[in-house]
């Protein structure tokens, strides 16, 4: 289907009209609703309040000769007293909206404090620290499957890096840090009780 002369005529005189896409759709045969709504927008006929196609333009024409002649009655209207008006009450404070959407922190700044629910054992902390003066301390490309993944540091600044030492078998990361990551199943059944 293609739009020729005498179709797009005949969409600009319904358009003035008032008529909707699915009306003219309808009328025109063969298109869409949302083919006339493109050809609209296309041919610059969208708004039909001011200046688009050629009985709007007409129609805005004639209003703005009839609006000077009701111009000067509104004039004689301020003349006369105005009623007084009662104070509005004071607006009361509204009060915060509740939010459960958490604020999003920027890289590179510190993190609030976080409510801990791990237990962490004080000697595999300090197990950590003696191993992380050892860790070979490797980049993201420098990972292999054999290497430990445990991220230290902010990954926003440039003293960030992996452990890199030899993983424990069937984990992601070396002994110290698994003792630090993965807890046994009774002390968590322990700790819901």
């Amino acid at each position: 289907m293609s739009w020729s002369d005498d179709r797009v005529e005949l969409l600009k005189k319904m358009w003035g009209e008032g008529q909707s896409a699915s009306q003219i759709a309808k009328e025109l045969g063969g298109v869409t609703r949302n083919a006339v709504i493109g050809k609209v927008h296309r041919l610059g006929l969208s708004n039909r309040n001011g200046g688009g196609g050629t009985a709007p333009a007409a129609e805005a024409k004639a209003k703005p000769a009839a609006k000077p002649a009701a111009k000067p009655a509104a004039k004689a209207k301020p003349a006369t007293k105005p009623e007084p008006q009662p104070e509005p009450e004071p607006e009361k404070p509204a009060a915060p909206p509740v939010t459960r959407i958490k604020p999003i922190i920027p890289a590179g700044q510190p993190l609030p404090p976080q409510p801990s629910t791990n237990e962490i054992d004080p000697k595999a902390l300090a197990k950590v620290n003696e191993i992380e003066k050892k860790a070979k301390r490797l980049d993201l490309m420098e990972l292999t499957s054999r290497t430990c993944k445990w991220p230290v540091g902010d990954p926003a600044t440039d003293d960030f890096w992996f452990c890199g030492l030899p993983v424990q078998a069937g984990k992601p990361y070396c002994e110290a840090h698994v003792g630090v990551a993965f807890q046994p199943m009774s002390s968590r059944r322990d700790r819901r009780r």
